[in-house]
């Protein structure tokens, strides 16, 4: 090992340990998996974001005993320094390396099935759609997985919709303890933490428009107006729009606001939330950035073509310029803003998700024979159980029904008196 590589390892183990501070739910299941070694003998392809928090999740499964091989789900969220204190120093082989190319990125993932799993944990469900096309061959020794976030659930009951699910995943990004909290609260701190570390701007004042209001806008949505910018949410859902409304923010069609917005973030799931038609009417200097899973919210394809020129005009923030002057400024090549400009949800957030995440790996190594090749929700024991865990961290107790209540919400005799 070079005196540099050494030095990227004790910089990632010097991380890995500040996050793991922060993640108290997750060292009291490590401690118990340390014990018991519940996943002995298990292997896992495990394809999530490579950071400080995903480190700690997979040291977790290794200490329960499960044999862990680790690529990254984007190609711009690897934390390097971690990649190489998990692969030359804490024995989790780790393929990743941040800005890898599309043809590097999928070879990593090719890497990471090396070890034949049993099991998987997907972000984004490149790893299952690889199992279900390419690595058809080792498809009938995967016998359950999990997935994270809202854009691999969606790919993911597509596929079961369609009969072409191979084995049984748990949305974990369907847990309550996951969306309501790593969702809102982390995705709405992070984006707001990228855009501002990627431009260095002024939100007060200034109108943050938020393509789709489900947890993630929300949260955007929440943090942007807390910042003192002025919000308008545009969506297709009228319950969600209804909802933002009474939340109390402007809501309108993304062609109205795409001449009114400073700065748009996307957090939809979906292809070409803001296109042709869109920049078009932007103002100068109109910023683009990206919270779903997938760099195809923003129409990059169009925005291109359309441009004069393009060039970097801070790290992380590429200008396009249209025939009329005007500038489009696109962060992060439209990937997870959250992420390639900034080091992603804090750890206190992720320690619910990845706490789910161990927990329900446990669940399927145990009840696998059970279970049937389709999208499961997360146990509820589970997810009340993490709730209880990050309560107990936090100091914080609740009230406990008595047997009488237990006895009334059991019966229907009892009406008005």
């Amino acid at each position: 090992m070079t005196s540099c590589q050494a030095r990227l390892v004790a910089q990632g183990l010097d991380r890995i340990a500040w996050a793991q501070d922060n993640m108290p739910v997750l060292a009291a299941i490590r401690r118990r998996f340390r014990e018991e070694r519940p996943l002995e003998g298990v292997t896992v392809a495990a394809c999530l974001h490579v950071t400080t928090e995903t480190a700690s999740l997979v040291l977790t499964l290794k200490d329960g005993g499960a044999a862990v091989y680790l690529c990254a789900s984007n190609p711009l969220s690897t934390q390097d320094d971690v990649a190489a204190a998990l692969g030359r120093k804490l024995g989790v082989p780790t393929f990743a390396r941040r800005g890898a190319d599309a043809e590097e990125y999928y070879r990593h993932l090719h890497q990471a099935l090396e070890i034949g799993p049993r099991f998987t944990m997907d972000d984004g469900a490149d790893l299952v759609s690889l199992l279900h096309t390419e690595r058809r061959d080792l498809l009938p020794q995967v016998a359950a997985g999990t997935e994270e976030t809202t854009t691999g659930v969606t790919r993911l009951r597509a596929m079961a919709g369609q009969g072409r699910l191979g084995y049984p995943i748990v949305a974990i990004n369907d847990a309550r303890t996951k969306h309501m909290f790593d969702n809102r609260y982390g995705t709405g701190q992070s984006t707001v933490d990228g855009i501002l570390r990627a431009t260095n701007r002024l939100l007060a004042g200034a109108v943050v428009v938020v393509a789709g209001y489900g947890w993630c806008g929300r949260g955007v949505a929440a943090r942007a107006a807390g910042m003192g910018a002025r919000v308008l949410v545009t969506e297709v859902d009228p319950l969600r729009a209804l909802e933002a409304a009474m939340d109390g923010f402007e809501v309108a069609p993304m062609a109205e606001a795409a001449g009114r917005g400073d700065v748009f973030v996307t957090a939809t799931g979906n292809c070409k939330v803001i296109g042709r038609e869109h920049f078009a009417r932007m103002k100068d200097g109109a910023i683009l950035a990206n919270a779903g899973h997938f760099n195809v919210e923003i129409d990059l394809g169009a925005l291109a073509a359309m441009a004069s020129s393009r060039r970097e005009v801070r790290q992380g923030v590429e200008e396009y310029r249209l025939p009329d002057g005007r500038r489009v400024l696109v962060l992060a090549q439209g990937r997870l803003v959250n992420l390639a400009a900034a080091e992603g949800h804090p750890a206190q957030v992720m320690d619910l998700s990845f706490a789910n995440q161990a927990l329900t790996l446990e669940w399927l190594v145990r009840e696998r024979p059970t279970l049937e090749p389709r999208v499961y929700p997360v146990p509820e024991a589970i997810d009340a159980g993490v709730a209880r865990l990050k309560l107990e961290s936090m100091g914080l107790d609740i009230d406990r029904l008595t047997a009488e209540q237990e006895e009334y919400l059991r019966s229907w005799e009892q009406g008005t008196r």
